[in-house]
């Protein structure tokens, strides 16, 4: 079951990047480009979330999972406070 649930939150981000980026692409405003880079960084937080659990229980990832969902979100800031439109 935890697979599932795993697998469908980062099928979820997947889904928002991408509406992101092409909202991004019609419009042209910078807070949806850097909201889709954040996204891509949630997903391959997930993508890693279930490789860390469910593929390889014995490696752990934790700390580049952390890593990677600290980029993506410190992307977010970074757009969200250098952007202008």
């Amino acid at each position: 079951m935890a697979a599932l649930i795993y697998t469908l939150c980062a099928l979820t981000a997947l889904t928002c990047a991408i509406l992101l980026f092409r909202a991004y692409a019609r419009s042209r405003a910078r807070a949806l480009f850097w909201s889709g880079l954040c996204f891509a960084g949630l997903t391959l937080n997930n993508v890693l979330l279930v490789a860390d659990r469910i593929i390889l229980p014995t490696v752990d990832l934790y700390t580049l999972r952390l890593v990677v969902a600290l980029l993506a979100v410190l992307l977010l800031l970074y757009g969200l406070i250098r952007g202008t439109d």
